[in-house]
């Protein structure tokens, strides 16, 4: 037991918080300690009945099974290699890409009646990770070697394989590539305006570390050619910082 308690403190903090919610709903539900009914998100319940807890609790539910294990490894893979890579010393960088995605997944489950969103919030992390790593090779199942940049599309079809849907793949792709393209590819790489940022507020609960980046994929960086305007019109409700930017 010890060993386990040892492996799962050296989680970096944010993932081994979302890694260690994400079993133990399931738990919960396993040993009928909760009926997983309550855990679903129903846009009727939620809104009517004001069960707001819905929302928190279907990010961190799935069923038991070998789809729900498959994803808890991609949660802890690629949730880590973030957190300890291209977020390394900037947690509330790292904890508003999840808020950003978990807010866009949740909008849309309620208007498609999701009912669960484990799935699109693992595989949103696990895209944006791909395009910061799009050329190295990764190996999955049965030795099979690609660029990381097709992982995303492969596992949508080894879910919808196993599982018969594509919808929460499908979902999580669209969003982490919403993310991807508002945080860095337009405003870094086209030389757009940046229309959104880390808020100060989180600077204030997870201040950044000293240090560098440590771990799989780097952001990337300004090109010169791209100006900020003198004095831009950015909103002072919480002035953010881009990722990669001091």
């Amino acid at each position: 037991m010890s060993d386990i308690g040892d492996w799962f403190r050296s989680i970096p903090p944010i993932t081994r918080t979302w890694f260690g919610a994400s079993v133990a709903f399931p738990l919960i539900g396993v040993l009928g300690l909760v009926h997983f009914s309550n855990f679903l998100l129903i846009p009727e319940l939620v809104f009517n009945r004001f069960q707001l807890w819905r929302p928190l609790t279907a990010t961190f539910y799935f069923p038991t099974g070998f789809l729900y294990l498959v994803n808890l490894y991609f949660l802890y893979q690629y949730s880590a290699r973030l957190e300890t890579g291209v977020f390394d010393t900037r947690p509330a960088d790292y904890v508003f890409m999840l808020l950003f995605n978990w807010i866009c997944i949740l909008i849309t489950g309620l208007l498609i009646n999701m009912r669960l969103l484990m799935i699109p919030l693992i595989m949103s992390v696990l895209y944006v990770w791909a395009q910061f790593n799009k050329d190295m090779i990764v190996t999955f199942w049965f030795g099979t070697r690609f660029k990381a940049h097709y992982l995303p599309w492969v596992i949508l079809m080894f879910n919808f394989v196993i599982g018969g849907s594509f919808v929460n793949e499908l979902t999580g792709n669209l969003v982490g590539h919403l993310y991807y393209f508002l945080m860095f590819k337009y405003p870094i790489d086209l030389g757009g305006r940046s229309f959104i940022s880390t808020p100060d507020i989180l600077y204030r609960y997870f201040p950044n570390r000293r240090g560098g980046v440590s771990g799989f994929g780097v952001p990337p960086t300004r090109r010169p050619a791209a100006q900020e305007p003198v004095g831009g019109g950015r909103h002072s409700w919480g002035q953010g910082h881009r990722l990669g930017a001091e």
